[in-house]
């Protein structure tokens, strides 16, 4: 199984050995892979939809991995029971439904050993979250594909308090500095000048609130790119 960069990524974050329970697991490929590597011996594949869950049987059948890969329809973590999975992946969503599968189901550490996650927007309110919800970032990581930044962290149960920036930009990937991720904070830089130079001269509470907050947000990311200006 060949997996995209982004899933790649995903992928390599999960714990060898572990039993994984992939929430939206949509064409299942992850798990196949994972199985395939001989790094888990077993998973879940999870989807609120029939559609996906379809192809992700097929797909597992393909591969000859009935065995080991079993799929569930379920609504987020509705239908994983205490102690079925080491891990569990959401990977794909938006922030938002992120957040809401996630706090439909209070106290995941005590269930789990780790949690993955690669939400596609709302990213530092992920984060935040997390931390709210008793998990810490252990490993973070980003790649660029087809034009997109795609982040992604593994997080442990522990305590975990972030400051506006690492919220942002990730505790993990502001210590490590990668290329894609200076990428990043370069494109986002540009993005909020953009923004601020189409509300300049704008009048009103909300345009000047809205200046003084990419005001904020730039200052942020030119101390990134250069910590000593």
């Amino acid at each position: 199984m060949v997996l995209s960069q982004r899933l790649t990524a995903v992928a390599m974050l999960v714990t060898q050995e572990s039993r994984l329970a992939d929430i939206g697991t949509d064409h299942a490929f992850v798990p196949i892979s994972l199985v395939e590597e001989g790094r888990i011996p077993s998973a879940l594949a999870m989807d609120v939809n029939e559609g996906p869950l379809e192809r992700a049987k097929e797909h597992i059948r393909m591969h000859g991995l009935e065995e080991y890969i079993e799929t569930r329809l379920s609504d987020g973590l509705d239908l994983l029971k205490p102690g079925e999975a080491d891990t569990v992946l959401i990977a794909g969503m938006g922030g938002a439904l992120t957040i809401r599968i996630l706090a439909k189901r209070p106290g995941l550490t005590g269930e789990i050993r780790e949690l993955i996650v690669q939400p596609q927007s709302e990213i530092a309110a992920v984060r935040r979250f997390l931390g709210q919800e008793g998990w810490k970032i252990v490993q973070e990581r980003m790649v660029r594909e087809d034009g997109k930044y795609y982040q992604m962290m593994r997080c442990l149960p522990g305590i975990m308090d972030l400051n506006e920036a690492q919220a942002q930009y990730g505790p993990c990937l502001m210590t490590e500095r990668s290329p894609v991720w200076m990428e990043y904070v370069l494109w986002r830089q540009e993005v909020l000048e953009r923004n601020l130079s189409s509300i300049l001269h704008a009048q009103g509470d909300r345009s000047l609130r809205r200046r003084e907050e990419i005001l904020h947000d730039l200052e942020t990311a030119r101390e990134l790119v250069d910590p000593g200006s």
